[in-house]
Order: C-alpha cells, then structure tokens, then sequence
C-alpha cells in the first residue's frame, strides 16, 4: 500500500533526502518550505515524485491549513519534523532614531530575540505541526523529528531547544502510543552537505568534528533518510519514546 508522508523542511539537506528515501519507495510525499522559490526548486529536484507548499512550520494559521492540503480524508503514514536551524539574526529596525538605549536592556532583548528564534524553529516547528495534522495520523504511524547532537553538548539556545524537543516526543509518544503511532527523534551529529553552517565551517573545525567520531568520517544527510526511513518500517514499531543517535559514535558530552 502506498504510504502518505509530510516533511516539514525539505527543500535541502536533512529533509530533502528524507523526502527523496520516502519517494524512491514509491511513497506519496509532500513536503513543505517557508519560500515559494525554494520548495518549487526542491519538489523539481525530487522529478515531480513530490508535491510541495509554502508553509511556516511554526504558523498556526499555515500550519492549520495542512490537513487540508494533504486533501479531503486523506490519512497521514509519516510525518517528519525536519523544519529547523541556527536562530536567526533579529530583523533591522526601521524606527528611526529614539532615545539613547539601555545597553543591558538591548542585550537582554537580543538574548531573547536570540531565543524565541531556536525555540521557534527548532521546537515550536514540530510542536504546531504535529498538533495540526494529529488527527490525520492513522494507526501504524510515526513521527519522527530531527533533533541535535548540541541538546546533550554545549549548544546555547540551539542545543537548548533541541532537548526541549526530546522532552516534548517523550510525551507525545505515551499520548500516541495507544492509537499504534510512534514517535521519535533523531539526534545527528555533524552533517555534511548542509546549509546548517551557513558558510561558517573552516577545515579546522570539520576536522575536528570528524575526529570525534569512531569511524573517523562526516556524516551524510542519506544517513539521517535511511535512519527516518527505518523508524517508519514494520521493523520499528516496539521502539517509541526514543532519541536515535546518528553521529558515527562521537561523544555526546564534553
């Protein structure tokens, strides 16, 4: 039987080759963006194996529409909670000049403005679109999200918000549970072929990334797919409640 599955934040990297797993089984895929430009580029990449839309993960309204979107009665196989990322710079004001600042009142305010972004994409992402398409998820389902090895590290708000959302799948998995729906995270390591960095890493620091690892190599986005795509089988239906790691044996502490 075909399957029915929706990525959230796929039109690159970890989701993109998630979509492109679930495709290559002949799955029905949809996979959603925040930009027109991008999702259109992604769902060509995929050879029309994959319908895409503009969605905020985190957008009540957007993320109300889903269910719609999927269309009328259709049931929901997987969802993947790939939407995500590095918080995002505060937008310029446009206020014009004003009063002289409190320099510790705008440090705090960039603190906070740093911290809604990671809980936003990084939490709120998987939390408001799970919620939306809950009822459409049918028995034998997963929901699989993708964490970060940065929630057991020193991640800032990053990694912070990557173990609220483990803390969070542990609850919905004893909720779904009942109804025969998993749900997991998945925790990769370091990732190459991603925007993640945004042009940030040097040699130095991928080498040391590297190193950490047992088998000495960078992670792909196919191993976070094959990962998803196991967590979504027959195979994986007594494991639930659980964070998955994908990251080559390096350390999760240090």
């Amino acid at each position: 039987m075909t399957r029915t599955v929706l990525i959230t934040g796929a039109t690159s990297g970890l989701g993109l080759a998630t979509a492109e797993r679930f495709a290559a089984d002949g799955a029905t895929v949809f996979i959603t963006g925040r930009h027109e430009e991008s999702v259109t580029k992604a769902a060509a990449q995929l050879g029309g194996r994959a319908r895409g839309f503009v969605c905020d993960a985190a957008d009540p309204q957007q993320a109300a529409a889903l269910p719609g979107r999927l269309g009328a009665g259709v049931g929901l196989d997987v969802l993947v909670n790939a939407a995500g990322g590095l918080p995002e710079a505060p937008a310029a004001s446009g206020a014009g000049p004003a009063a002289a600042s409190d320099p510790d009142a705008d440090r705090l305010a960039a603190i906070v403005a740093e911290w809604d972004s990671s809980l936003r994409q990084n939490l709120l992402t998987a939390v408001v679109t799970t919620t939306a398409v809950r009822h459409r998820l049918v028995p034998g389902a997963a929901v699989i999200s993708i964490g970060s090895i940065g929630a057991e590290r020193r991640g800032g708000s990053y990694g912070a918000a990557k173990a609220a959302l483990a803390a969070w799948n542990a609850t919905l998995s004893a909720e779904l549970a009942p109804t025969g729906v998993t749900a997991n995270v998945i925790s990769p390591g370091y990732i190459e072929n991603t925007n993640f960095f945004r042009g940030a890493m040097t040699p130095e620091r991928r080498a040391a990334l590297i190193a950490e690892t047992h088998d000495k190599r960078p992670g792909a986005p196919e191993d976070v797919a094959e990962a998803a795509f196991f967590l979504a089988s027959a195979g994986a239906r007594h494991v639930t409640g659980q964070t998955i790691h994908v990251n080559g044996g390096a350390y999760t502490t240090r």
